[in-house]
């Protein structure tokens, strides 16, 4: 059973969305809110395998959410819901890890698929779409003066806390023990003068927007 996490402000489409996924039988809507601070605390409580997460809010919207979510727990995944093609948004959807951003638009048995398919692992992201986000990340914000003090191997691993993946599946991309990897982190954290991780995806996600 794939258990789902609904976040939309109207109450609605929440309604539709529920009777949607739960119609197969192999799909569990286990909680759902209308905000996003409140999905923000409750979704690592619940733990579901998807969140379903609608990409304007009125106090917020779910690219933060889907951040800070798997900041808590990266086995949690995101899939981003809107109603407007918007590249900014999708780059940001995409560092903030989530694993799929589809427009509203969709056909109802192509979200039941889409949330499948998250859930199983797979990315709806284009290939070629992450690819120019990471080359945003290497080429386009190489000079900032805030990223200036980072060695070579700091910046790398800036990019994949941006992604939010956790210290252990840094390690396992860069062939680098945990320990090492979490070294690490502390130290750009130090060097940017910040204390989380997560602070550490938003300076890195309004870097790579003042630098295009």
């Amino acid at each position: 059973m794939i258990r789902v996490f609904l976040l939309d402000d109207h109450e609605v489409v929440r309604r539709g969305l529920i009777d949607l996924l739960q119609a197969g039988g192999d799909i569990e809507v286990v909680g759902e809110s209308g905000s996003a601070q409140e999905a923000a605390r409750r979704i690592p409580a619940l733990r579901p395998d998807v969140a379903v997460l609608d990409a304007r809010l009125p106090d917020g919207n779910g690219i933060d959410v889907c951040r800070d979510v798997r900041a808590i727990d990266s086995t949690i995944k995101g899939l981003i819901l809107t109603s407007y093609e918007d590249d900014e948004a999708l780059f940001a959807a995409i560092m903030a890890g989530a694993s799929g951003y589809v427009l509203k638009q969709i056909r109802g048995t192509d979200l039941v698929d889409a949330v499948r398919r998250v859930a199983a692992g797979q990315s709806l992201l284009d290939p070629a779409v992450t690819q120019r986000v990471l080359e945003r990340i290497r080429n386009g914000v190489e000079q900032p003066r805030e990223l200036a003090s980072l060695t070579d191997q700091e910046r790398r691993i800036l990019e994949f806390v941006a992604e939010g993946l956790t210290n252990r599946e840094i390690a396992g991309r860069m062939f680098l023990a945990e320990k090492t990897v979490k070294n690490y982190v502390s130290s750009l954290l130090a060097k940017l003068g910040l204390e989380r991780r997560t602070q550490a995806a938003v300076l890195a996600t309004k870097l790579l927007g003042e630098h295009r």
